[in-house]
């Protein structure tokens, strides 16, 4: 990795966590930031990371959004760490700072890779999968429930043109955590989504921390309904059900029972009792979330098979009314989850 200029475009709690361990091995990486305090945090005193083994303080180079049109150097690796629905505008950001040669790698949730190849190119678009859980409520300030030993990630080519460069990834981001090579990586990131639908937005809804809302009476058999109707998109969609998450190939048995396996993986693995997923961290703020990105990839992916994914439709029709300040987040939305009018 010597020599090559790496910056992390979305340097929020997911983003400064992968970042500072890139930092800490040596690497030349530059975080890009939408929120000013944030940056000015970690200007005046660096990035805290506060992991359950320890807590590390690393001074890191910072940039505002508006920074990037100052930049006279070219990245060969951009880690984009927005939420997906910012994926177009942040790649027509870095775009002219990215060097001929150099690749987007999309940590994020959701089927993003197709707008970053719209607007970098295939052969500058490198899939990712990103399982780990951060919170961030302070400037400067991020804690990280999965340090480097127990995070994971997979990467892989978007399309022949970028086959055999997913080693250049690997290379700066097993700093973070284990890093698998996907050899189809649109399926892996539809495996990641099957769980995320089940998890992220119906427990946001409720506004609990992950446990506790998949310990409410009947809650978890509605998360499993999404894992499965996901898993159904997945086929749906012409991607195939594949090991993630370290599994492997004879873990993999049919959707119905596939599909909730990897939700007890993120439950079991990935969270701690107190994990409140990245939709509910949204709501917290005030900020939109990625509700149509998430259970609405799957009601898109099913309509389009002439399928329906009802359990999916019910938690996007919830969660909208939420965000549009109808209806408050609680754990009484449990009844709308599992069956009252939505209207009620």
């Amino acid at each position: 990795m010597s020599g090559k200029r790496i910056a992390v475009l979305g340097s929020g709690a997911q983003g400064s966590g992968v970042g500072a361990d890139m930092v800490r091995a040596g690497l030349d990486v530059t975080f890009i930031e939408q929120w000013p305090a944030h940056v000015e945090a970690i200007r005046e005193r660096g990035i805290e990371i506060r992991m359950p083994e320890e807590t590390t303080l690393t001074q890191v180079r910072a940039l505002h959004l508006c920074d990037v049109a100052t930049l006279r150097e070219r990245f060969d690796l951009v880690f984009l760490v927005t939420k997906a629905y910012d994926s177009r505008w942040a790649c027509e950001l870095i775009k002219p700072v990215l060097a001929d040669d150099g690749l987007v790698v999309g940590l994020q949730n959701g089927m993003s890779i197709d707008d970053i190849a719209a607007v970098v190119g295939p052969e500058r678009t490198i899939g990712a999968v990103i399982e780990m859980a951060s919170n961030m409520f302070e400037p400067g300030i991020v804690n990280r429930e999965n340090s480097p030993a127990t995070a994971w990630f997979a990467v892989g080519a978007y399309d022949d043109a970028t086959k055999g460069r997913e080693q250049e990834v690997w290379d700066a981001l097993h700093h973070a955590g284990t890093v698998e090579i996907s050899d189809d990586i649109r399926s892996s990131k539809w495996m990641k989504l099957v769980a995320n639908a089940g998890e992220l937005v119906p427990s946001a809804i409720l506004d609990l921390p992950l446990a506790d809302a998949a310990a409410v009476p009947g809650v978890r058999e509605f998360m499993d309904r999404c894992c499965r109707e996901a898993a159904a998109a997945t086929i749906a969609s012409g991607s195939r059900l594949r090991p993630v998450f370290g599994l492997t190939e004879a873990d993999v048995t049919d959707a119905d029972t596939y599909a909730p396996a990897l939700l007890d993986i993120v439950l079991q693995k990935f969270s701690s009792p107190t994990t409140r997923t990245t939709v509910l961290q949204d709501w917290m703020k005030g900020r939109r979330a990625e509700v149509q990105e998430i259970n609405g990839a799957v009601v898109r992916a099913l309509r389009a098979a002439g399928s329906a994914a009802p359990a999916n439709e019910r938690t996007v029709e919830i969660a909208l009314r939420i965000e549009a300040g109808e209806l408050a987040a609680d754990p009484r939305n449990a009844e709308l989850l599992l069956g009252a009018p939505v209207s009620a």
